[in-house]
């Protein structure tokens, strides 16, 4: 009778369920950590709690040069900086394989043993597909619309078109869209409009009181709070100059 008791306990000791990871997707085209380290604080204003701690798989299907040797302990070391916990990669070139597996990473994709003779690479695989918490635009759509408000920890990615958002962001959320952010609701938390380098993005709201706001990688952060003119109001964030010379400009929005 004691066995079986004990027998009995130990199979409750681990349980496997079926489910869906949330993740951020990092698309590397350049492996060197110093100029990642270099892009991140341009982009992310040195903010080392930017992200909140989520999983990220490396994508390397648009990596630029391949380096002879990556540096996995210098990579996986500056995206925790910012609160990413690296936990695969994907599209990654057979050569840099075993390393990766070394480094703890998994790989989510089937990894063509490399050539033994000098030929042109093969194509890389195609990434592999992580289901997000948050809606995530369907292939062919405009404009994705969510329709309820977002907490905090929750992202949206509005992948190659602008992002409607009609119930609000709560503090602590992220909102992203390659094209414009539209949100008629309270605007909290994080906005990243132009993620792919649209300058002529733009982010509007009904109620501004975002924590950071970034139009094509040029961004404000709101520590000492947002301007009197447009905190709790609607707002219209574009970016004004070109190039180096480009700025946000946060300007009351009249609504009739």
């Amino acid at each position: 009778m004691t066995t079986m008791k004990a027998n009995r306990s130990a199979s409750k000791a681990i349980e496997f369920r079926g489910g869906s990871l949330t993740a951020t997707t990092a698309l590397i085209r350049d492996a060197n950590a110093m100029k990642l380290a270099d892009a991140m604080h341009t982009q992310l204003g040195g903010m080392p709690d930017f992200f909140s701690g989520e999983p990220a798989v490396l994508d390397f299907a648009q990596l630029e040069d391949q380096p002879e040797r990556i540096d996995w302990a210098g990579l996986t070391s500056l995206l925790r900086r910012y609160r990413l916990q690296p936990v695969a990669v994907t599209s990654l070139p057979p050569q840099y394989a075993d390393s990766a597996r070394k480094a703890g990473l998994a790989i989510l994709d089937k990894i063509q043993k490399a050539p033994q003779q000098a030929s042109a690479p093969a194509p890389a695989a195609a990434p592999a597909k992580i289901q997000p918490e948050a809606p995530v635009q369907q292939a062919g759509s405009p404009s994705l619309i969510v329709d309820r408000p977002l907490r905090s920890g929750q992202q949206v990615y509005a992948r190659g078109g602008d992002l409607i958002l009609l119930g609000g962001v709560s503090n602590g959320a992220e909102v992203i869209a390659d094209g414009s952010i539209h949100c008629y609701g309270p605007l909290r938390g994080r906005a990243i409009a132009g993620a792919q380098g649209d300058m002529s993005a733009r982010i509007i709201t009904t109620s501004l009181g975002a924590e950071l706001v970034s139009i094509a990688g040029v961004f404000r952060t709101f520590e000492r709070g947002l301007p009197e003119e447009v905190a709790g109001k609607a707002a219209d964030i574009r970016l004004t100059g070109n190039g180096e010379t480009a700025q946000l400009n946060i300007a009351p929005l009249a609504l009739a």
